[in-house]
């Protein structure tokens, strides 16, 4: 039997709540107005549950956004998953956020005939972003980390690949970002559904997070890596 998992999506403003059984969507619930996870996110999981004939002890595993993001949403994603996997005795299983806005940024139909980057973005504060690269195939290309947007910003990377950048954090880069050619932009929003199939694939692998220590990815402390992206400064 496939296993039903619930997805929950707090990093950003967007509180948002998925169920899945196996790949496919069952039901969604989000809510964008503003940071509204502590009041929502409960009543959308109840709400979810119980509009399609399901029992809370059906669910099989909890997948919840790990960040980086809001410190907020992050933790309020974090003990509302934990407290759902201890008293279900359930796994928990984690996702970038980071990830899953760049796997919601490629189902937009872009028209590009060669290989491709996506840079999702999530809103730190001023004109600072979380960001990363990923290639088509959804392979971490840099450390994911904390930019400062400016005129300096993805220059060399952008001279020699496409780049679609999406997230909450891409609208206020685009302005400076969008005089280059192969920039392209991704107005997708962030949404727990992108999870479904990175979550299915670790349940069925038993990738499961530790669920008494598992922390959301604050992205406090950056080490700053080697770069596998010719031209990433």
């Amino acid at each position: 039997m496939e296993p039903i998992i619930l997805h929950i999506e707090t990093a950003t403003e967007i509180c948002s709540v998925a169920l899945s059984r196996g790949k496919q969507l069952i039901a969604l619930k989000e809510e964008s107005k503003g940071l509204s996870h502590a009041e929502k996110l409960i009543p959308f999981i109840e709400e979810l549950v119980k509009s399609n004939q399901l029992q809370i002890s059906d669910i099989n595993a909890v997948a919840v956004s790990i960040g980086p993001g809001s410190y907020t949403g992050l933790r309020i994603g974090a003990s509302t998953a934990k407290g759902l996997c201890y008293a279900l005795d359930i796994p928990v299983i984690t996702i970038s956020t980071l990830k899953s806005i760049a796997i919601g940024a490629q189902q937009d139909r872009f028209e590009i005939e060669k290989p491709y980057l996506l840079a999702p973005m999530i809103d730190a504060r001023r004109m600072e972003v979380y960001t990363t690269l990923y290639s088509s195939d959804m392979e971490l290309m840099n450390e994911i980390h904390a930019e400062i947007i400016d005129e300096e910003s993805f220059k060399e990377i952008l001279e020699q690949n496409i780049v679609i950048f999406c997230g909450n954090g891409m609208s206020k880069s685009k302005e400076l970002l969008s005089r280059y050619p192969n920039a392209m932009f991704s107005e997708s929003p962030l949404s727990a559904q992108n999870m479904i199939l990175m979550a299915y694939q670790k349940f069925e692998n038993e990738d499961f997070d530790d669920l008494p220590y598992f922390e959301p990815f604050y992205l406090k402390d950056y080490l700053p890596g080697k770069s596998t992206v010719k031209g990433l400064r």
